[in-house]
C-alpha cells in the first residue's frame, strides 16, 4: 500500500498542483492555495475507472429519438420568464446571491407553490423547526413539501430515495459534505464532488436540483469555477439589502435566455413579483426638481421606466469627485467629457454625482440621454418636466445613436401617462403610424435634445 501524497489545490478555479506557487498558473489567481491529501484508495478507485465497462452506445445524432417534454411550473411566474418557460426535467439550478438577499426565501416558496408537485428541501443551514417558522410566514403550503436538515449528500439520496420528488432542493451546497471525501464541507474538493453527484442524479433521474450557493466577497460564486460549469442554468440574485427590491438574472441558460430578469420586492410575508417596476421606481411627485430626468431602459425584452438622479455641485478640492450608483463610472466620465467637448458645458471644478434611484444597476446604454439630461439639468438648476421621458445611446461626437425595441419602449412610456417622449431620429422611421397617446420628437445630436428640453 503506498503513501498518501499531499497536493495543493487552487480555491478558485480547483486546479491541482504537486507544490503551491503564488499565482495559479490556471486561473491566474493570487495567494489561492491550499494543501490537501489524496488517499491512495481513492486515487487507485479513479485509476480503475478507466478500465472497459457496460455503457451506453453512442448513437448518431440523426438516429436519436426526441420529444418535447412540458415543462415545469414553479407557480412562481417571474422565475418561470428567467428560466425559460419553467424548469426542464432532469436540469440543475444554481442560485447564488448575498446573505440575506432572499435566496432561501425563494426556494421556500417555490417549494410550498408548486401545486399537485412533491418536493423535498434539504437543508443544511438551518433545522427543521427553523424552516417550518418561515414557511409559516411565507404562505400555506399547496404542494407536499418535504423538509430534512441533513449535511451528509448520502443521507440526503436516501431520503430521495424514500420520498421519490419531483424537485430536490438543496440549501446550500457549500454546507453538504460526502462521507467518501475525507474534506470538510465547503472546501473545494466537497463541493465539486457533491455537485458532480447531484448532477448525474439529476441527468439519470430526470429530476430537477434546485443548489444554493454561496458568494465571495467579491461577488462570484463560492468554491471552484467548474460548479458553474456543469449546472444547466446559474441565477443571480441582485439588490441592495437597504432597498426592498430584488432582482434575479440568469448568467448562463442552457434551456431558454440570459436576457430575462424577474423584479420582487421583499415584504414581511416573503418576496412579492413585481409585475410593473417602472410604477414602483418612480417618485411620482408632483413637484418638479431639477437633476431628475426619467429613462426607459430594457431589460432583457422587458421595458420599464427609471428615474436618473444627478447633483452636480461646485467642488471643494483640488481634483473635483466624480460618483455613481447603479451606473457605470467609467461610461459617466465619457459622458462628461462628451458635454465639455460636443455641447460645449465645461464641469472642470464641479463635483458630478449619479443615482439610478430604487437600488437598481443598470448597462442598457439607451439610458445615456437621460444620464447628461439629468446632469445638465442639475447643473443649470433647470428641472425637466416630470411627463417627459427619453432613451437614446450617446456616441462620442455627440450624436443620438438608434436604441432596440423602441416600439416597446414609447408603448411602456405611453402606458404610464407620458406626455412626450424623445427618440433617436433613426427609431422614429420604425414607430408604426398609431400615435400611442404620446408625442414622439426625434432628435440626432445632443444640442437639439437640451433645446427640447429647455427651450
Amino acid at each position: 500500500m503506498g503513501k498518501d501524497k499531499k497536493v495543493y489545490v487552487c480555491t478558485e478555479c480547483g486546479a491541482d498542483f504537486p507544490k503551491a506557487y503564488g499565482k495559479c498558473p490556471a486561473c491566474g489567481a493570487w495567494n489561492s492555495f491550499v494543501e490537501q491529501t489524496v488517499k491512495v484508495e481513492l486515487a487507485s478507485k479513479i485509476a480503475h475507472g478507466f478500465e472497459r465497462r457496460d455503457i451506453r452506445a453512442p448513437q448518431r445524432v440523426d438516429l436519436v429519438k426526441y420529444h418535447e417534454e412540458p415543462r415545469i411550473g414553479t407557480g412562481d411566474r417571474e422565475l418561470d420568464r428567467v428560466l425559460g418557460g419553467g424548469l426542464v426535467k432532469g436540469s440543475m439550478v444554481l442560485i447564488g446571491g448575498e446573505p440575506g438577499i432572499g435566496k432561501s426565501t425563494l426556494v421556500l416558496q417555490v417549494a410550498l407553490r408548486m401545486s399537485g408537485k412533491k418536493i423535498l428541501y434539504a437543508s443544511g443551514e438551518e433545522s427543521v423547526n427553523q424552516i417550518k417558522m418561515r414557511a409559516e410566514r411565507v404562505g400555506k403550503p399547496t404542494s407536499e413539501c418535504y423538509i430534512v436538515s441533513e449535511t451528509i449528500l448520502e443521507n440526503i439520496f436516501a431520503s430521495v430515495h424514500d420520498v421519490n420528488p419531483d424537485l430536490l432542493i438543496v440549501d446550500s451546497i457549500q454546507t453538504i459534505a460526502s462521507e467518501t471525501v475525507e474534506m470538510s464541507a465547503g472546501s473545494v474538493t466537497q463541493i465539486r464532488e457533491c455537485s458532480a453527484a447531484l448532477l448525474k442524479f439529476a441527468k439519470e433521474s430526470g429530476i430537477p436540483v434546485f443548489i444554493i450557493g454561496h458568494i465571495t466577497k467579491e461577488g462570484s460564486i463560492a468554491g471552484p469555477k467548474i460548479l458553474e460549469h456543469i449546472v444547466d442554468t446559474v441565477l443571480q440574485f441582485e439588490g441592495d439589502r437597504h432597498y426592498l427590491y430584488r432582482i434575479l438574472r440568469a448568467h448562463k441558460n442552457r434551456f431558454g435566455s440570459t436576457d430575462e430578469l424577474a423584479i420582487y420586492e421583499m415584504s414581511g410575508s416573503g418576496l412579492r413579483e413585481v409585475e410593473n417596476p417602472s410604477e414602483l421606481l418612480l417618485s411620482h411627485s408632483d413637484q418638479e426638481l431639477s437633476g431628475v430626468a426619467i429613462a426607459v431602459t430594457i431589460e432583457g425584452v422587458r421595458p420599464f421606466l427609471v428615474e436618473t438622479q444627478s447633483l452636480v455641485s461646485s467642488t471643494a478640492f483640488n481634483y473635483p469627485q466624480r460618483s455613481a450608483t447603479g451606473f457605470d463610472l467609467r461610461r459617466m466620465n465619457m459622458l462628461l467629457a462628451v458635454l465639455e467637448k460636443r455641447a460645449g458645458f465645461k464641469l472642470p471644478q464641479k463635483d458630478v454625482f449619479l443615482n439610478i434611484a430604487g437600488g437598481l444597476k443598470v448597462s442598457d446604454p439607451a439610458v445615456d440621454l437621460a444620464v447628461i439630461s439629468a446632469i445638465l439639468s442639475s447643473n443649470l438648476d433647470l428641472a425637466i418636466d416630470s411627463k417627459i421621458c427619453m432613451t437614446g445611446e450617446v456616441g462620442l461626437s455627440g450624436e443620438i445613436r438608434p436604441v432596440s425595441r423602441i416600439e416597446q419602449r414609447v408603448a411602456e412610456a405611453a402606458k404610464l401617462g407620458f406626455k412626450k417622449i424623445l427618440i433617436p431620429q433613426y427609431n422614429v422611421s420604425q414607430l408604426s403610424k398609431k400615435s400611442c397617446g404620446i408625442e414622439v420628437v426625434g432628435v440626432t445630436r445632443v444640442e437639439e435634445a437640451f433645446r427640447a428640453l429647455f427651450g
